[in-house]
């Protein structure tokens, strides 16, 4: 027998207090997200002020960094929810982001045949 889905108790608009906006622009769903620093978690004075949600996120990130659709999924919230909560702890000094990698761009083949050119003469 299969178990139904398990329902958030507190909606998502609580979680950011309503707010549906940040003043992070630069938050992108692939944004790599990093705990500023490892002590924050052992240190319950270090995040004192801030939500559970808050807490959640910071302890998620404490074995390392992850994008923020996996924060959003491992926490259970939509990703608009988790990119409020994230702006917070970065506004306040708890979290580092940076923007995603970009995509490699293609190589110019004339190069690569010059430098293959090259590493034979060496020979």
């Amino acid at each position: 027998m299969s178990r139904a889905p398990r329902r958030r108790l507190v909606p998502a608009y609580l979680v950011t207090g309503g707010r549906q906006l940040t003043s992070r622009a630069d938050l992108d769903r692939l944004s790599v997200l990093t705990l500023a620093d490892a002590k924050l978690t052992e240190t319950p004075e270090a995040t004192a002020g801030i939500g559970p949600e808050h807490h959640r996120l910071c302890a998620l990130l404490a074995p390392g960094s992850l994008s923020l659709v996996e924060c959003a999924a491992h926490l259970g919230l939509p990703v608009s929810a988790t990119v409020v909560v994230a702006a917070d702890l970065i506004e306040s000094g708890h979290l580092h982001a940076r923007g995603p990698v970009p995509r490699a761009q293609e190589i110019d083949r004339s190069l690569v045949e010059r430098l293959l050119v090259g590493l034979r003469t060496l020979r």
